[in-house]
């Protein structure tokens, strides 16, 4: 029988091309990619992407009318984890994005399965070297500086040299609580989370699925760690 890696459909992902650059990158290795609505799929499955695209509160608020929820939050404490884009966002404690309509607006409650908040770009009339100004949201290639912690890098990133190109389209980006959280990191008018990773999780905020051959090895690693 064949493993399972399940690509969650709570509404709200790149959902075609992050399967198509799965099974791409899943190609000979006995692992059947998915995408699934089904709590059991995912209770079964032996890895699990979390793609997620468009708004935080929308994200979220689809994902717990989804019914999904409690199966990832299940799947989350002991399965290899790979979350893309919001789906990384989502990982953390609180986003500062929610309903520009709410004059009170507090942001939007997260996961929680790692520390830290989620906030947007602030970079007033920074430019850049070509004397242009930092435009948000960062859309475009960027270079991931990856973060060793004691004396090593991430088994995500094998292969990849640091500084190597990614695809990125955001507004927010991720500021967990300790450092050691820190898989890489990227320069956009400031130095911020590119890349995340706690215990069997591991995320990042640019989009491998867009970014060629870098970003199917980061899913082909990911297939095979072994957090």
């Amino acid at each position: 029988m064949s493993k399972t890696v399940a690509v969650v459909d709570y509404g709200m992902g790149n959902l075609r091309s992050v399967s198509q650059a799965v099974k791409a990158a899943a190609a000979g290795s006995g692992y059947e990619v998915v995408i699934t609505q089904s709590p059991d799929v995912i209770k079964a499955a032996e890895r699990i992407v979390l793609p997620g695209q468009g708004a935080m509160r929308d994200c979220m608020g689809e994902l717990k009318a989804s019914g999904l929820m409690e199966s990832l939050l299940e799947a989350a404490k002991s399965k290899p984890l790979f979350g893309v884009c919001v789906g990384m966002q989502m990982l953390l404690d609180h986003s500062a994005e929610g309903d520009s309509r709410d004059a009170q607006n507090s942001g939007t409650p997260a996961l929680g399965l790692i520390a830290g908040e989620v906030v947007k770009f602030d970079l007033n009339e920074q430019t850049q070297a070509d004397g242009s100004r930092f435009k948000v949201p960062q859309m475009g290639w960027n270079s991931v500086m990856q973060k060793a912690h004691a004396g090593r890098v991430h088994p995500v990133w094998a292969g990849v040299p640091s500084q190597s190109y990614f695809y990125f389209v955001h507004s927010f980006y991720a500021k967990p609580s300790d450092a050691k959280y820190i898989a890489g990191e990227t320069n956009y008018g400031t130095v911020f989370a590119s890349a995340i990773a706690k215990d069997n999780i591991f995320a990042t905020q640019f989009h491998p699925e867009k970014s060629a051959e870098q970003g199917l090895a980061l899913y082909r690693n990911f297939l095979n760690w072994k957090p």
